[in-house]
């Protein structure tokens, strides 16, 4: 198993592996069953003992570059409203009038400098405290700083707007990344990208089996054969186990002209993909000149739901040396490609697959030993659940 080499090095590992037509593996194979895929009471504690507890990506900090830019997102626990301080600061709250419980923003993105409740006009400064109740000579005495936006663990790091879905919790996120990942995405400065492009995408599918997808090196040829699967070998992958989180190199296609001949000095990094698991939810893919997020949400109630968003994120036109229209119609055709592909190839395999798992006698299912990021994650989502457990217990 490769493990903290340098990217040269890892680039030349998966090199090895493609030329002995093999991939890094476990030890063992990874049982699984199908309830965990339909199961409403697990679903509930996913909810609760993973994203009630742990960080996880809503946005790159560019899609609220501004002050009082915001962005709203559909949690597993809560609606959320993240906005951008005056400070240049973030903050995120529970996106609810404390008065009758009417959302107070309904766009999915803007900007605004006061947020007013559309049922009795409450109004919210940015910084989530309580600016006005109309007519208030009426409406009894109130302590007003109790009153504010329910205010959850949000934190900006690497580029990205972090959120733990629990307004009891609080949030680390070098903590959680730990040494080696919270190292690894500094090195990237994804905070000087912008964000070309997002989206979200509502499925009739788990979020298990959406995040599983996009960890497997495994299906490429078989799922894509007209598109990545000509571009990408598959279950190839040069791989590093960090604990919560891990790292593969896949090599592309064109790196095959250095099977049979010695690079010496030459960089590699065009040849290959990287994609990164950070748990619980977000695949990191770094590609020769841009990067990609991909994130799964569980549905707030229903296991056989959940929403995934992808951005595309890029240099600025300055840092690209490319005139602005050159860099839209570079970038919009990438998103395009990447878009086809998600709806006319990942989505209906994956509803096919969430159909499958509703069999009442769907039997014992693995994961294959080469399938270690697939591992990975679900080793340890089944960790925060039992740590979640534990501590409910106590």
């Amino acid at each position: 198993m490769t493990t903290s080499l340098p990217r040269p090095d890892r680039i030349r590992r998966a090199i090895e592996l493609l030329r002995n037509d093999t991939t890094d593996k476990f030890d063992d194979v990874f049982g699984f069953s199908a309830d965990e895929f339909i199961d409403p009471a697990l679903a509930q504690e996913e909810r609760d003992y993973v994203f009630g507890r742990v960080p996880s990506i809503v946005a790159h900090g560019n899609e609220i570059a501004k002050t009082y830019d915001f962005i709203t997102v559909q949690m597993p626990r809560n609606n959320v409203l993240v906005v951008r301080q005056k400070d240049g600061g973030v903050k995120a709250f529970v996106n609810l009038c404390r008065h009758r419980g009417a959302l107070i923003e309904e766009n999915e993105k803007g900007r605004c400098r006061v947020f007013s409740c559309p049922y009795h006009r409450w109004s919210y400064d940015p910084d989530g405290s309580l600016r006005m109740i109309t007519r208030d000579n009426t409406f009894g005495e109130i302590d007003r700083s109790r009153y504010g936006l329910v205010e959850l663990p949000c934190e900006e790091r690497h580029g990205f707007i972090w959120v733990v879905d629990n307004a009891q919790a609080s949030i680390n996120v070098a903590e959680w990344l730990g040494p080696e990942m919270d190292a690894i995405l500094a090195g990237y400065h994804l905070d000087e990208l912008v964000c070309f492009r997002a989206a979200g995408f509502d499925e009739p599918t788990n979020w298990k089996i959406m995040q599983d997808a996009f960890l497997d090196g495994y299906h490429i040829q078989y799922a894509h054969p007209n598109s990545a699967g000509k571009i990408i070998h598959t279950n190839v992958m040069a791989f590093e186990d960090f604990g919560r989180h891990c790292r593969f190199i896949a090599p592309r296609k064109s790196i095959d002209r250095w099977l049979e001949e010695d690079p010496g000095d030459q960089p590699l990094d065009p040849y290959v993909t990287e994609t990164h698991f950070l748990l619980p939810n977000s695949t990191l893919l770094r590609q020769p000149d841009h990067f990609q997020l991909l994130t799964f949400r569980p549905h707030p109630t229903d296991p056989k739901k959940s929403r995934m968003e992808q951005r595309l994120m890029v240099p600025s036109v300055e840092a690209s040396g490319i005139d602005k229209d050159h860099w839209n119609n570079r970038w919009e055709k990438n998103w395009q490609i990447l878009l086809t592909v998600l709806h006319s190839e990942d989505f209906p395999l994956l509803r096919n697959s969430q159909h499958g798992m509703g069999s009442a006698d769907a039997g014992d299912m693995l994961l294959g030993r080469n399938e270690v990021a697939n591992q990975v994650y679900h080793r340890e989502i089944r960790k925060l659940l039992a740590e979640g457990r534990a501590a409910a217990s106590r």
